[in-house]
């Protein structure tokens, strides 16, 4: 609760801004422009802890982190803002009394379309928890306009459509256009001599204005506000009069056009040519714009920019920022004159990596002559970089080309970026134990031996106070009448709930609960997906990226399994169960979108068959983002995490579903591992080929899925169904892409690259594991109970006081108002 919330005044402010913004009374405006005024009422609360933070950071000159990120997956503002404020309470009374409801008011405003997946919502939970510990933090990224994309699902097909989520405007912003910094792209440098030393300067280039916008990232109940700066292009000089008057328009609006791309949407496709050269500037754009702003900010209040390190420390949130290391040396060289070994010991004390992958194809690679024909001075850069590294590994491994091969920033013709992270930072981190030993070891092991104090591990987490607090409120109201709220800023605290696991009262009161926000979802699927569901089925859940290594395509083949078994006996005992699925696939990735098709399709067969008695649902939820996703993840009993083992970084999915009291069904991959360590392998349902196995028949390639086509007649007869029109009647060729994925005999050390045939027969046990255990209602509440009693290691505050600890070494700060 808020003691200092003048309700009052806050009614009288959205009045206001409802006549001023609107030129309407409050009974005239509809509920858009309601949730316009109230987010502008609450802006208006924010603003004042906002100024004072900031001007507590420079009267301490408090060392600051800016992290570094191609997304931010923030999510919708508003209900964060004013839990992070403690006005809920009273913001909910005050707009009761103006006859609104909150929860409806949230719902007009639209999720900001700034990521994709759990690299981007990471960066958001990291950024809560920055200022609600009360440290210092810029995120800093670009301003999308369209984001990625609002899937539409059109016949079972995704469709991709434009996300305008700014269309009505963004209230929390502030436009903060005396902070512009210029980015200039192409050209050709020019060597002038200067009496004792070379000059390099970018000639013959294009620019444009990068523009920032400023949030602010709320800390719960301290007064802290930090800032997420996203930046948007301007053109530098909008129209060319002369051009137009030359009757060449094109040219006219150039300038316009290069800015306006720039930041049109996220990650655009980069399997063709065009899309790989805008992905590039993008990632410049953000990054030259954060890394000059920055150095700008330090040399205001310090002339030594050779400490600089002291006072700014800039974390690269996975590859995409890594043009970082580059980009920072050039201005330390060119534009504040230090010499190289200078600016590279600056540099180097300055930058650290985050490593989200194993994938070797997200490990960004560029080809040589369009990062030189974009940034011809970062390349040269790069060049040298490259030059000297070569020269310490054949100090330290004379004669070992190999070495070279593996190591080297530039090698076959392309820009390596991961290799430049690494080499650039003091700090390599992975983000799972496991996904760190991995990285030691077999990936980044090379560079491991050579430099193995870089490297350390930090577990991801995630924010309480969203997906708990906000996404769950009847949960989070009865753990905090157990064990009062001191979870909300210190998650280990419920760990308390452990003592109620075994109380048959609270047993019913939680498996109410979840059964209330299952009546919710339940209501959900039905306005959006028309499809019935029974609250008191299984709800057995899987939502998250769409990518083959996720194994999604497993989940819905251990579907088809299901149905041909009730089909050949529709009495089978089983406890009724419904699949729910949520997945964006990346424009470009036609096997994913395939996969998806296949979930809808075999959902329309599965759901209208009458004949197996609604004991199996597959539902896909359409446009998967955060503010669903909350009420997703309150609703779920089973958790799917089954990406084949070795290959998921973390997954911090599987953490918020933990909190929220389902239960895990998965391998033991990335932050899995973890998971069942802290609840106990006896309330999870582990199941499949380790890492180590994995990675072993990838090294000796021994593994044949033909084998298990052929001896096993289940799984035939679920595959023979993808192509026998069963599930696309009129295209029986339909899924032969997806039967071609796991069976390629032309080809077959390419088949089934994600051992889902090889997993397949442990993971339908694991699920009638699940049909078992769920049947014991005292045993369910009791593991489902002790997974929230458990999640406390899975914060991002213990996170983010890791990464302080060892990485940044920031200092608290406080603000009084």
């Amino acid at each position: 609760m808020n003691q200092g919330f003048d309700k009052e005044t806050f009614k009288k402010s959205v009045i206001y801004n409802v006549k001023n913004l609107f030129r309407k009374t409050i009974d005239e405006a509809s509920p858009e422009q309601v949730f316009q005024a109230v987010a502008y009422a609450v802006k208006d609360v924010i603003i004042d802890e906002w100024i004072a933070t900031h001007k507590e950071y420079e009267k301490q000159d408090a060392k600051t982190v800016y992290y570094l990120s191609m997304e931010f997956l923030m999510g919708r503002a508003l209900g964060n803002n004013i839990i992070n404020i403690c006005a809920q309470k009273e913001i909910k009374e005050v707009l009761d009394e103006m006859g609104f409801d909150l929860n409806v008011i949230e719902d007009q405003e639209p999720d900001a379309a700034l990521g994709n997946g759990g690299l981007g919502r990471l960066a958001a939970c990291f950024l809560d928890s920055l200022s609600t510990l009360g440290y210092p933090a810029y995120g800093c990224g670009i301003r999308y306009r369209y984001g990625m994309f609002k899937q539409k699902i059109e016949n079972g097909y995704q469709v991709e459509v434009p996300d305008n989520w700014l269309k009505d405007g963004n209230p929390f912003e502030v436009r903060r256009s005396e902070y512009a910094m210029e980015v200039k792209f192409g050209g050709y440098v020019d060597t002038e001599w200067e009496g004792h030393n070379n000059h390099f300067v970018q000639k013959g280039y294009q620019s444009v204005m990068a523009v920032p916008y400023d949030l602010p990232i709320v800390g719960y109940g301290n007064n802290v506000v930090n800032t997420l700066r996203i930046w948007d292009a301007q053109p530098i000089n909008t129209f060319s009069l002369e051009a137009f008057d030359k009757g060449d328009y094109q040219k006219a609006v150039e300038q316009e056009n290069l800015a306006k791309n720039l930041v049109e949407v996220l990650y655009p496709n980069d399997n063709h040519y065009a899309g790989k050269e805008l992905r590039l500037k993008q990632q410049y754009f953000f990054i030259s714009a954060s890394v000059q702003r920055a150095v700008k900010k330090y040399l205001e209040k310090h002339d030594d920019i050779r400490k600089l390190h002291e006072k700014v420390v800039f974390q690269l949130n996975d590859t995409h920022p890594t043009v970082a290391v580059a980009e920072l040396m050039r201005i330390l060289i060119d534009e504040q004159g230090l010499s190289w070994d200078e600016a590279w010991e600056v540099t180097t004390k300055t930058c650290a990596y985050t490593n989200h992958t194993i994938m070797a194809e997200a490990l960004e690679k560029w080809p040589i002559e369009l990062f030189s024909r974009l940034l011809p001075r970062i390349y040269q850069i790069v060049e040298e970089i490259n030059r000297r590294f070569i020269n310490e590994i054949q100090k330290r491994y004379p004669g070992d080309n190999e070495k070279i091969k593996k190591m080297a920033v530039v090698y076959d013709g392309q820009v390596k970026m991961a290799h430049m992270a690494i080499v650039g930072s003091f700090s390599v981190n992975g983000v799972a134990r496991l996904h760190t030993e991995i990285l030691k070891h077999q990936e980044l092991k090379d560079f491991y031996e050579m430099m193995p104090e870089k490297f350390n591990n930090k577990t991801n987490g995630i924010t309480q106070r969203r997906f708990l607090l906000h996404g769950n409120p009847l949960l989070a109201d009865w753990v905090t009448d157990k064990i009062g709220n001191e979870w909300i800023t210190n998650l280990p605290h419920i760990e308390r709930l452990a003592v109620f696991a075994d109380d048959p009262k609270c047993q019913q009161e939680f498996m109410n609960i979840k059964y209330q926000n299952k009546l919710r979802l339940a209501k959900y699927i039905k306005e959006h997906n028309g499809v019935e569901v029974d609250p008191r089925s299984i709800f057995d859940v899987q939502v998250k990226r769409l990518h083959e290594y996720k194994r999604q395509l497993m989940n819905i083949l251990h579907v088809m399994y299901l149905y041909n078994q009730l089909k050949n006996d529709p009495n089978m005992d089983m406890v009724p169960r419904t699949f729910i699925f949520g997945a964006k696939a990346a424009a470009g990735y036609r096997i994913a979108k395939k996969t998806i098709k296949l979930i809808n399709a075999v959902a329309d067969v599965v759901n209208s068959d009458k004949s197996i008695n609604g004991k199996i649902k597959v539902v896909f939820i359409e446009d998967y983002r955060v503010s669903n996703a909350e009420i997703i993840f309150a609703a779920a009993d089973v958790s799917e995490q089954i990406s084949t083992a070795s290959k998921e970084a973390s997954g911090t999915g599987n953490m918020k579903f933990m909190l929220n009291g389902a239960l895990t069904l998965g391998t033991m991959d990335g932050a899995n591992v973890e998971i069942v360590e802290e609840v106990g392998e006896e309330y999870a349902f582990i199941f499949g080929m380790s890492s180590d196995e994995v990675i072993s028949h990838e090294k000796n390639r021994d593994y044949n899925p033909m084998t298990i086509f052929n001896e096993d007649q289940d799984i035939r007869r679920v595959l023979m169904q993808l192509i026998n029109g069963l599930y696309s009647p009129e295209d029986s060729e339909l899924f032969r892409d997806i039967y071609n994925s796991l069976l390629n005999t032309k080809n077959s050390d390419r088949a089934d690259t994600y051992f889902i045939l090889k997993d397949f027969r442990s993971y339908a046990e694991a699920h009638k594991r699940i049909d078992k255990a769920y049947r014991d209602e005292k045993w369910w509440a009791k593991a489902a109970m002790l997974n929230v009693a458990h999640s406390g290691k899975f914060t991002s505050d213990r996170t983010i006081e890791e990464y302080v600890k060892d990485i940044w070494k920031l200092e608290k700060v406080k603000v009084e108002l």
